[in-house]
């Protein structure tokens, strides 16, 4: 009776080991498997982050080029949107540029496109450049939409037939017009600062940041 009682006792203590190797095999697996991703989330952050340098390097000659002339516009230091404000360029309600809007595009755009081509690196960085009216939340969306694309196009028709400047050309190539109406206006209240011209970067690094976000295996969709 002993010794059977000893048999089990062995056979006991031998079947516990098998299992507490078998759970360290598994806990050794999980472990190894939550490094793996790790390093896998962090690499991916990494190649965003140098991804993202160029754009901020633009911004940031945007933003000094900006001060060091004086030039009067908002930059958004995260996206490199340059704000106009609408006294600026346009009498209200009107599409025609002021006399006063004009001398500014002449001092403001020759400095903003100097800084997108000062280097090749800038230039293939900055893929597109759009100028995006914006009206406040007055008065009718159609009126609104339609007004703020006429001044977009009141711009975009000044600086390409009556100004010059040593990168008109390939500026000319990389930019557009558009109308945002009252889209990004505050819906409570008439608030004039929502009135204004935008000079809105779309950055390559943007661009393939998406596409990694997609297709993170960077592998050809099959179709």
């Amino acid at each position: 009776m002993n010794d059977f009682t000893k048999g089990d006792f062995f056979e006991s203590e031998i079947a516990e080991d098998d299992d507490s190797s078998i759970y360290l095999s598994i806990g050794d697996l999980m472990s190894g498997l939550l490094m793996f991703f790790m390093l896998l989330f962090i690499t991916a952050l990494l190649q965003l982050a140098e991804k993202d340098a160029p754009k901020r390097v633009v911004i940031g000659n945007v933003v000094g080029q900006m001060k060091s002339n004086n030039i009067n516009v908002k930059v958004n230091p995260e996206t490199g949107d340059v704000s106009i404000q609408e006294s600026i360029l346009f009498a209200k309600g009107s599409t025609e540029l002021k006399p006063e809007g004009k001398d500014f595009l002449r001092g403001f755009i020759p400095v903003y496109s100097r800084v997108i081509f000062s280097k090749p690196e800038f230039e293939k960085e900055v893929s597109r450049v759009v100028i995006e009216g914006h009206t406040s939340s007055e008065g009718d969306y159609q009126t609104n939409l339609q007004l703020s694309l006429l001044r977009s196009a009141s711009v975009y028709r000044y600086i390409f037939s009556e100004m010059n400047f040593p990168t008109l050309v390939p500026l000319s190539q990389k930019i557009l017009a558009a109308g945002r109406g009252e889209i990004e206006a505050d819906k409570t209240r008439d608030n004039p600062s929502d009135r204004k011209v935008v000079f809105r970067f779309q950055f390559r690094s943007d661009d393939l940041a998406e596409k990694y976000r997609q297709n993170p295996s960077g592998e050809e969709k099959k179709q």
